[in-house]
C-alpha cells in the first residue's frame, strides 16, 4: 500500500498494541534548506515500511549540502513514564549512522518481541539531532533527527534518502534482517576502548560478495569465511576513526586509546590533590574535592545540588583511597597528605561520624534530603578502612547503614550500595555483630526487590538505567553473601532488562554503552540535555555483568563487563583532567552539541570501577604483589 502519510507503526501479533511512533511529531518530516525540496512517499507491506526522502535541487546553480543542513524526523516513544508503560509501551532507541550503513534498534523496555527496527537501504546518514521538550526534564528523549552526510546537487538535480521499517524478535534477529534487507556490512572490534601497548582486531563482514574491501585507504585481503580482519595497535593516546568501504558502500568505526590505568589512576589523583582540592583557611570547603571548570581553570561550587560540596563528588575521595592501596603508587605523600584533608572536611562538614547521619552539603546541611548519599559515605569509609586499617571508619559505615536502612532504604534502589565491599572489611576486622546486622539489612533488601519484580518505583527520574541496574546489584551482591538461588534467578531477570539499555554499534561511544541523557544538564556548565555517549554510570551495568560472570563462569558478561567499564574511561584525559559527560547528538534543540563538557564533576566513579576491578584480579593472580601492605 502506497501512502504519503505514516500515522502510526503498530506492529501485527503485538499482544500490547504499542504504537512505536510518539504523537507530537511527524514521521519522515524533512527539514531542508531553501535551496532544497523535499518529498516523502512510504510503501506499507504488513509489518514493513520502505521510506524515501526525495530531495531536489530546484534551482540553476549547483547547491553544496553539509551535516546538519537537512533533518529527517523519526519519532519514536523512547520516554519515561512509569515502569509498567515502560516496560510494554515504551523502547530504547539505539542509533548508528554511519553512512551508508545506518540503522536504528529499537528495543520494546521490557525486552518482549516484537521490536522495531530501521536500515538505510539509499544514500548516506552521518549524524542525528534532539528535539525535545525541557518542561519533561529527565523523563523524555525527545525526536530523533537524522541528518543525511554532505552531498552536492547539480541544478535541478534530485538524491533520494530511503530506508525500511520492520519488526524483529530481538538483537541477533535485528542484524539478520539488516542483511536481508539491506547492502550490509557488520564491523566488529575485539575492544572498542584499548589501553596503550594493547592490540586488538576489527572483522569487516560484507553480506554480499564484495570486490575490494578498503580501510582507511588500504585494500585488505579476504579471508576463508569471507570475512576481512585488520589489526589496530595501541599505539598513542587518542581517538581511531576508521573509514571502511565495500564495493562503494561506506561506513567507520570509531575506537579510543587511553592510558593505562598505572599511569592514568595517579595523573588523575594528583589533578585532584594539586587542583581540585580546594584550601582556604576558616572556610568551610576547606579541604573538600570540588569540581572544576577545564576552561576557566577554577573550581566550581554553589549550593545548587549538582555543583555543592558533597553528593557524587565523594568519589574523588573514594578513587584517591583506592588508589593509594597500591604498594606501588605514586607520590604517595603528597596525596595521602590531600586524603586526610579530605576526610578532616567530610568528618566536619558531611557526615557525623558518631550517627552515621550523612548530609548533603557543606555545615551539616541535610534540608534536602537524599538518600543516593548515604551508600556512596558508607564506601568512602570502607575505602578508608582498607587503607588506614582504623575499624572506627568501619564502625562509621555501619552507622551510616543503619541511617539508611532507618530512612527507609529496603525500598529505595540504591546506586553503588556496597554490599561486598562492606561485609569483606568487617569479616577482616573480626567485626562479627556488625557483620550480621548488616547482612540482616542487605537480605531485607533483596526480599523487597524480590517482591517487586520489574515493577519498578520512580525516584529522580521516572524509569532509567540506574534504577534497574542497583535491583539487579543488590540481588546478586545478597545471592553471593547467601548462596540462596532466588536471587540469583530474580538477578536474572533484572539483568535482561537493564541489559536492553546497552548499544552495540563499532563507534567507541555506543558500544556497551547505556542509554542516558540527562546528566550533561544536571551536572555540566553548558547545561544541554541529551544523550550522553558515555556518561560513568554506564559502567553501573558492566558492574552488573562481572558480578553474574563471575557468580555463572559466563565469560560472555565478563568481557561485556570489562568493554562496558573501559567505555566510560574516555571521560578521563591524559593529563589528569576530566568531563562529567560526553553529549553525543549533533545538536539538541538546536544548539551544536557532540563534545566533552567543560566541567569535572563526579565521572571519577567511573575510573574507580576500572581501578577496583583491576585491583580485584591482580590480588587474585599475585597475592604477593599485596602480601606486605596495610591490610590483610
Amino acid at each position: 500500500m502506497t501512502t504519503t502519510e505514516i500515522k502510526e507503526i503498530i506492529f501485527q501479533n503485538d499482544p500490547y498494541g504499542m504504537d512505536w511512533l510518539r504523537p507530537d511529531f511527524s514521521y519522515a518530516q524533512t527539514k531542508c534548506p531553501a535551496y532544497l525540496t523535499a518529498h516523502a512517499s512510504h510503501i506499507r507491506e504488513g509489518d514493513r515500511i520502505f521510506t524515501t526522502i526525495e530531495l531536489t535541487n530546484a534551482g540553476d546553480k549547483p547547491y553544496f549540502s553539509h551535516v546538519g543542513d537537512i533533518a529527517v524526523a523519526f519519532p519514536l516513544q523512547d520516554k519515561y513514564e512509569d515502569s509498567r508503560t515502560c516496560l510494554k509501551k515504551r523502547c530504547h532507541t539505539h542509533l548508528f549512522m554511519g553512512g551508508n550503513v545506518s540503522y536504528i534498534m529499537a528495543l520494546r523496555m521490557g525486552g518482549e518481541a516484537p521490536h522495531l527496527g530501521m536500515v538505510l537501504t539509499e544514500g548516506s546518514l552521518s549524524a542525528y539531532s534532539i528535539e525535545r521538550d525541557i518542561a519533561k526534564m529527565s523523563n523524555d528523549r525527545g525526536c530523533f533527527w537524522l541528518h543525511p552526510s554532505a552531498m552536492e546537487f547539480a541544478p535541478g538535480e534530485t538524491k533520494r534518502i530511503s530506508w525500511t521499517v520492520f519488526s524483529h524478535t530481538g538483537r541477533t534477529d535485528f542484524y539478520e534482517k539488516l542483511e536481508e534487507l539491506s547492502r550490509f556490512v557488520r564491523v566488529e572490534a575485539g575492544r572498542y576502548v584499548l589501553f596503550e601497548g594493547e592490540k586488538t582486531t576489527v572483522t569487516v563482514t560484507p553480506a554480499f560478495p564484495a570486490e575490494r574491501v578498503l580501510v582507511n585507504g588500504q585494500e585488505l585481503a579476504p579471508g576463508a569465511d569471507g570475512s576481512y580482519v585488520f589489526e589496530v595497535q595501541g599505539d598513542c593516546y587518542g581517538e581511531k576513526l576508521f573509514w571502511i568501504e565495500a564495493d562503494q558502500v561506506k561506513t567507520n568505526c570509531r575506537l579510543f586509546v587511553q592510558k593505562r590505568l598505572e599511569e592514568l589512576a595517579p595523573a588523575r589523583c594528583r589533578f585532584l590533590a594539586r587542583r581540585q582540592q580546594y584550601t582556604g583557611a576558616g572556610s568551610a570547603l576547606d579541604g573538600a574535592y570540588l569540581a572544576w571548570d577545564n576552561e576557566e581553570d577554577t573550581h566550581v561550587y554553589t549550593p545548587e545540588n549538582d555543583y555543592n560540596g558533597g553528593r557524587e563528588r565523594i568519589c574523588m575521595g573514594i578513587l584517591t583511597a583506592r588508589y593509594l592501596q597500591r604498594p606501588d603508587a605514586e607520590d604517595r605523600e603528597e596525596l595521602e597528605a590531600g586524603l586526610r584533608r579530605y576526610v578532616a572536611y567530610v568528618k566536619r562538614e558531611l557526615v557525623d561520624e558518631k550517627t552515621g547521619k550523612t548530609c548533603n552539603d557543606i555545615g551539616m546541611d541535610d534540608s534536602y534530603e537524599r538518600q543516593y548519599n548515604l551508600p556512596w559515605a558508607m564506601e568512602f569509609f570502607c575505602e578508608l578502612y582498607r587503607l588506614f586499617g582504623d575499624r572506627e571508619d568501619l564502625l562509621t559505615a555501619c552507622r551510616i547503614g543503619k541511617q539508611f536502612y532507618g530512612a527507609g532504604g529496603r525500598d529505595f534502589y540504591s546506586i553503588e550500595l556496597p554490599i561486598e565491599l562492606l561485609d569483606e572489611c568487617l569479616e577482616k576486622a573480626g567485626l562479627a555483630e556488625e557483620r550480621e546486622q548488616m547482612r540482616r539489612l542487605f537480605v531485607e533488601h533483596a526480599d523487597r526487590i524480590c517482591e517487586r519484580g520489574l515493577d519498578y518505583p520512580a525516584f529522580e527520574v521516572n524509569y532509567e538505567q540506574s534504577i534497574v541496574a542497583p535491583a539487579a546489584d543488590v540481588l546478586l551482591k545478597v545471592y553471593l553473601l547467601t548462596g540462596e538461588e532466588k536471587y540469583l534467578e530474580e538477578g536474572k531477570r533484572q539483568l535482561e532488562v537493564l541489559e536492553l539499555f546497552n548499544g552495540c554499534a563499532p563507534d567507541y561511544h555506543l558500544y556497551e554503552t547505556a542509554i542516558r541523557h540527562w546528566d550533561g544538564y544536571w551536572f555540566g556548565k553548558r547545561k544541554l540535555y541529551g544523550d550522553t555517549f558515555p556518561h560513568y554510570w554506564s559502567a553501573l551495568t558492566g558492574n552488573v555483568f562481572e558480578l553474574y560472570g563471575r557468580i555463572t563462569g559466563d565469560e560472555t558478561y565478563r568481557k561485556r563487563a570489562e568493554d562496558s567499564r573501559r567505555g566510560v574511561l574516555p571521560m578521563i584525559f591524559a593529563d589528569g583532567r576530566a568531563s562529567c559527560a560526553f553529549v553525543f547528538p549533533w545538536s539538541i534543540n538546536g544548539v551544536r552539541a557532540h563534545f566533552y563538557d567543560p566541567y569535572a564533576n563526579d565521572q571519577d566513579w567511573g575510573l574507580y570501577f576500572s581501578l577496583r576491578a583491576r585491583d580485584s584480579i591482580r590480588r587474585d593472580e599475585d597475592e604477593a604483589f599485596y602480601a606486605d601492605y596495610r591490610i590483610q
